[in-house]
């Protein structure tokens, strides 16, 4: 049996102490090193933003639309420029003298909605083409997609004990739900000048579009 000496056994221990700690402090240094990049990352993570949401810019009217109107809800007038800037020809002239007359001037014209969108079209200069013609009651009635900016329609007004009644179109609020802004002329003696309101055109008997 082989005896080592007492000098021997301490040296021994003493470099198989020196390697653990090596090894210990390697690992140390390790895992320091780990934690660090760990740190780093969670630092970078942490510092990431989203992107920005992309907002509309908001509509820049034109200056014949930045008065003050209560005849007009102001929700509404980005239709109405749309309207007026992006239509045909004859559309924009019926539509341009319609606004002028309602915001502008105010005008009070004898009678009811024919009479005072007879004189719109006569202003405006233009002649109109029947292109979809129903009745009241049996219809046919025309769809959506039949109807254009500037268009004279005859319709149903459901909001109003259901009476026939006629309108300028100016556009699609909700078009699947069929309602749109109309310019609407109550007359009946009301001494008031048309306003813009949204309608339902579910049921529109007649158009008449504007022509040159």
């Amino acid at each position: 049996m082989l005896r080592l000496s007492i000098p021997s056994v301490a040296v021994s221990c003493g470099l198989l102490l020196f390697t653990c700690g090596m090894v210990g402090q390697a690992h140390a240094d390790s895992m320091s090193m780990l934690i660090a990049q760990k740190s780093i990352q969670l630092t970078m993570n942490t510092s990431y933003r989203y992107p920005e949401v992309q907002r509309s810019a908001p509509t820049v009217l034109p200056a014949f639309l930045s008065g003050n109107y209560d005849n007009v809800d102001s929700e509404y007038l980005p239709l109405l420029s749309n309207a007026e800037t992006q239509s045909s020809m004859a559309a924009r002239e019926v539509v341009s003298t319609a606004r002028k007359m309602a915001l502008n001037e105010r005008t009070i014209i004898q009678g009811g909605c024919w009479d005072y969108l007879n004189a719109v079209f006569n202003r405006a200069g233009v002649s109109r083409n029947t292109i979809h013609k129903g009745t009241y009651a049996q219809g046919p009635y025309a769809s959506s997609s039949e109807i254009e900016a500037g268009d004279w329609l005859y319709y149903i007004n459901h909001g109003y004990n259901g009476v026939e009644h006629s309108g300028l179109f100016v556009g699609w609020v909700d078009e699947r739900a069929k309602q749109a802004l109309i310019l609407s002329y109550a007359g009946e003696n009301r001494r008031e000048p048309a306003r813009y309101r949204v309608y339902d055109l579910s049921n529109v008997y007649q158009i008449m579009r504007p022509s040159v």
